[in-house]
């Protein structure tokens, strides 16, 4: 009999960063026919669906999260009818499609911000974005004192004098939440790709979208050592309570459509308390878990991020997602990768420090996704996640494309270290990531020695780290206790997790220096590493039958 539970509870999705994929013509840069021919593979590595980064016509000012139409396909990738043909292969293996969408800002060269450049102060075009005077003589001075993401200031002057809102990059202006027209068209933007037949939506800085009105100056930041919760007052553009309003609206447009259509929050929250409100009865569906991202390499706080997330998802009827790395951070091989993984702080780029052991990252690797995948809920995994890539931390200077690099004043490299195009094939670069007669080299340059860890190098080595995830989804898969459910602690040493889930199963991971006894166990149903005498060694992880 067909499962009654959603889809989306139990899910383990594969993050596609298109142009570092599969490129199909040659050009260097990753596209959606590349995408359509590596399907096959993604059917056998086990995966349930697909989150797709942004595919819409933009400039590419930040990789297409300045969206110029969000109803067309970039020409870089493709067309409308390759989108089309790749959701409807993709579900014929069995396989759903999540594109993003990018709410919170547009490009500047989308139909609406260039109206409102033409149509000047006042105009009810510039009402749809955040227009302001400036303050000071002759409003020279910004609107107030926000700061982009990007670094620099969060607002640009126009030549007419007045300045715009933009929390990232000058070339992605702001939209206005509190306009109805913004509110019609990102419904529309919903209603044309599900009916194109998407599967849901991955949102965008899903935190963003609604600012105070009176846009406050941002006050000093807290002292560290100052425990008081930075929820008691509202921050004045993110995680303000009413955007769940929105997401509200959003869910009733995804119940117009059959097939358990679902959102997935981008949704940055300083408790996990605030992160459960975005997925309340009637919001939306799940929300990624970044404290589990952010975690350092420590029993004590992984177990804390767990139960905290998992008693809060608990109270409003959520699953959990878990997480390790994304397109917008350091890949968790290079985090690992140092003796001290310290937990990484919201809203700052990770800078780890000391050398780089690839030896134990690929250890604590391998035992953290057996971690993650036997946790109660849904995963993602990043593409190349799956090879054991680490970050490419040594690109020249000369390649960076993230306009962090040019808004930080060349201080911060920013992320294009994860997404170098990955290896597929061969013993020389593009390593078959360009599939045609390549014309061009990669937008990124590829590591001389990945090699030895493309999908070809790895298939049918056991020991390999993408045997390693083949064998975990389909284990996961099968067993009736992963997935969606609830879990129980076990007895075990400070520096060891061990839980047991329903019906027949425990999972163990040894983050302590020292080899650690096996509980009672039939049988090992999968380890990240060899386990002898019945010891588990440090950083490795395993998978029991009980």
């Amino acid at each position: 009999m067909p499962s009654t539970t959603p889809w989306w509870r139990s899910a383990v999705i594969y993050q596609i960063y298109v142009r570092s994929f599969a490129d199909a013509n040659g050009d260097g840069v990753g596209d959606l026919a590349g995408l359509r021919s590596r399907l096959p593979y993604l059917k056998s590595l086990g995966v349930d669906a697909l989150w797709i980064n942004p595919w819409y016509k933009s400039p590419m000012a930040d990789g297409g999260y300045d969206v110029a139409d969000y109803r067309a396909i970039d020409p870089l990738f493709g067309t409308l009818a390759d989108a089309e043909q790749l959701i409807a292969d993709a579900h014929e293996h069995g396989i759903r499609i999540i594109p993003d969408i990018v709410p919170n800002h547009t490009s500047d060269q989308h139909t609406w911000f260039q109206a409102a450049l033409a149509a000047g102060p006042g105009s009810p075009e510039r009402e749809r974005y955040i227009f302001r005077p400036g303050r000071g003589t002759d409003g020279a001075e910004p609107p107030n004192n926000w700061v982009s993401c990007f670094g620099g200031p969060a607002w640009t002057r126009l030549p007419d004098g007045e300045w715009y809102l933009h929390l990232y990059a000058p070339e992605q202006p702001d939209l206005n939440w509190q306009h109805p027209d913004v509110h019609a068209e990102f419904e529309s933007i919903l209603r044309f790709w599900f009916s194109r037949g998407v599967d849901g939506f991955r949102i965008d800085v899903a935190h963003g979208l609604v600012k105070d009105p009176e846009l406050p100056d941002l006050p000093p930041l807290p002292d560290p050592a100052d425990r008081q919760p930075r929820h008691c007052v509202q921050h004045p553009h993110w995680d303000r309570d009413e955007v769940h309003d929105i997401y509200r609206t959003w869910r009733k447009v995804a119940d117009e459509f059959d097939g358990d259509r679902a959102f997935v929050a981008e949704a940055w929250a300083d408790t996990p308390e605030r992160l459960a409100a975005y997925v309340r009865p009637g919001g939306l569906h799940t929300a990624f878990n970044f404290d589990f991202l952010m975690a350092s390499w420590d029993a004590k706080d992984l177990r804390t991020v767990i139960d905290d997330s998992l008693a809060m998802l608990s109270d409003v009827g959520a699953p959990a997602t878990w997480v390790l790395s994304n397109h917008d951070v350091m890949r968790h091989t290079s985090r690992y990768a140092r003796e001290t993984v310290a937990r990484w702080v919201p809203n700052q780029r990770y800078q780890p420090q000391g050398s780089v052991d690839l030896d134990l990252a690929t250890r604590r690797a391998r035992a953290a996704v057996l971690l993650m995948l036997a946790l109660p809920g849904g995963a993602y995994i990043y593409q190349g996640d799956e090879l054991g890539l680490p970050e490419v931390e040594d690109l020249p200077e000369s390649v960076l494309q993230d306009p962090i690099w040019e808004r930080s004043g060349h201080t911060d490299k920013g992320r294009d270290g994860c997404r170098v195009p990955i290896p597929w094939s061969g013993q020389t670069a593009p390593f078959g990531f360009s599939q045609a007669d390549a014309s061009a080299e990669p937008w990124l340059p590829q590591p001389a020695n990945w090699s030895e860890r493309s999908v070809e190098a790895q298939t049918g080595d056991e020991t390999s780290m993408l045997e390693l995830y083949r064998t975990a989804l389909r284990l996961r898969r099968a067993h009736p206790a992963l997935g969606d459910g609830t879990m129980t602690w076990l007895d075990a040493p400070a520096d060891v997790l061990a839980f047991r889930r329903e019906p027949g199963f425990t999972c163990v991971v040894n983050l302590s220096n020292e080899p650690y006894q096996l509980p009672e166990h039939s049988t090992i149903s999968l380890a990240s590493g060899p386990i002898r005498d019945g010891l588990l060694e440090p950083d490795h992880a395993v998978w029991l039958k009980v």
